[in-house]
């Protein structure tokens, strides 16, 4: 009985199956294809993602029904959006092209040319087998004679049904179909989901191909974190050499003075004195500001949402800070969030003209995302030997990504995103 019931129930989930393989998968093909060929005019910017997206779903709803009908599991391989996706139009353009260099899109197309053409054939054997017999019986209850006498030429599979003999034999050939569907319908069933999944998931290639990006990417992120570690050393070394190591050279040269002249002239002598407390004065901050530089005090002892306030005060235009952090990330992601948001700034207050920036700082599913927008003219650009480049090189090294929406006339938005967990 529990064959049977498997039976019937893979038969009504294969009649199922070819009717909406074959009307979902024809509607959307023909509706992709058209939207995609609209691009050229303009139209397809706005639809294609409409209809991608429709595509998309229907995808995702053969791989539920797969998994719960078959066991069969069909990976999802989409690249997600950025997170600073922009609204209306623009956006819409965007969400387009993201759409068409999704190797998973194209996936989708040619699964729906196969899902309208070879899958529905694997599906519909299943509710035929034991509905075949039915009519194989009707035929052998005396049907077949009308049809004959009508003079139709009636054929049950290879049988061509003249006279109650032939019938019978129809009615049992039916029978051995019925007792075929009993052990083949949920392989068919089955077989339907594995052509879905043989073309929706990513090939071998595309995966290495993915991998062999992966592993350049980090490479350069390790050579910028290299060289960028050596640019900091070389400018540590230099602001020692100019700054406090010259006045700390300078306050012992004026030390052996005091002491040799404090005796024979001690007014001269308290005159240096003075200018040595000075010197030590200013080598004092000259290396607070280096610390400062290298990681910020505040940074350590109070976090990044914290070290970000108190950035934002210094500042000589109006600065609004948004922190919705649970917690701490690690030292280097702080420090490299950090001077990701200061060189931001930076960049706001000198090239755009802005009265007013917003930095907007939270974590979600394990990522950092931190926005810093200003009202300034807009123009911004990632480019060679801007700070924006530098950001970019900087966030690489923790697999983090930086976007720059910057429209002519304003306002400019840098997001930043690093991927870490706060403890």
């Amino acid at each position: 009985m529990t064959r049977l019931k498997d039976a019937l129930l893979a038969g009504a989930r294969g009649l199922y199956l070819t009717i909406w393989s074959l009307a979902g998968s024809i509607v959307l093909f023909v509706f992709s294809v058209v939207s995609m060929a609209f691009i050229l005019l303009g139209v397809g910017l706005l639809t294609t993602p409409v209809v991608l997206a429709g595509v998309r779903k229907y995808a995702n709803a053969y791989r539920v029904r797969a998994a719960e009908w078959s066991g069969v599991t069909i990976p999802d391989a989409y690249r997600p959006f950025p997170a600073d996706l922009r609204p209306g139009i623009t956006g819409q353009v965007e969400r387009c092209t993201l759409m068409l260099k999704d190797a998973a899109t194209w996936r989708d197309l040619q699964w729906l040319l196969v899902n309208m053409t070879v899958a529905p054939i694997v599906a519909v054997f299943a509710p035929a087998l034991p509905l075949y017999m039915l009519y194989g019986w009707v035929l052998a209850l005396g049907v077949w004679e009308p049809i004959h006498n009508a003079g139709g030429g009636e054929w049950f599979a290879w049988i061509h049904v003249t006279s109650q003999s032939t019938a019978n034999q129809a009615a049992v050939l039916g029978t051995g179909f019925f007792v075929l569907g009993l052990f083949v319908n949920p392989a068919l069933v089955r077989t339907h989901f594995l052509l879905a999944r043989t073309f929706l998931t990513p090939t071998t290639s595309m995966r290495e191909r993915e991998l062999a990006r992966r592993v350049d990417r980090l490479t350069e992120t390790r050579h910028d974190a290299v060289d960028n570690s050596a640019a900091e050393l070389r400018r540590i070394e230099r602001d020692l050499h100019d700054g406090a190591q010259a006045r700390l050279v300078a306050m012992g040269m004026d030390l052996g003075t005091i002491e040799a002249m404090i005796e024979t002239d001690p007014a001269k002598a308290k005159e240096l004195i003075a200018k040595a407390r000075q010197n030590s004065g200013e080598a004092l901050t000259e290396l607070r500001d280096l610390v400062r530089g290298i990681h910020p005090p505040v940074l350590a002892e109070r976090g990044l949402g914290d070290a970000v306030k108190a950035l934002a005060l210094r500042l000589p235009v109006a600065t609004e800070v948004d922190v919705e952090l649970t917690g701490r990330a690690g030292a280097p992601v702080e420090s490299a969030a950090y001077f990701a948001v200061s060189e931001s700034l930076t960049n706001a207050i000198k090239h755009s003209g802005a009265d007013r920036v917003w930095v907007d700082m939270h974590h979600a599913d394990g990522t950092l995302r931190i926005a810093v927008t200003d009202n300034g003219k807009g123009g911004a650009s990632i480019g060679s030997g801007s700070g924006l480049s530098g950001i970019e090189r900087r966030l690489g090294t923790f697999d983090g990504i930086l976007a720059v929406s910057s429209p002519a006339g304003g306002p400019t938005m840098v997001t930043m995103e690093i991927p870490c967990e706060l403890s």
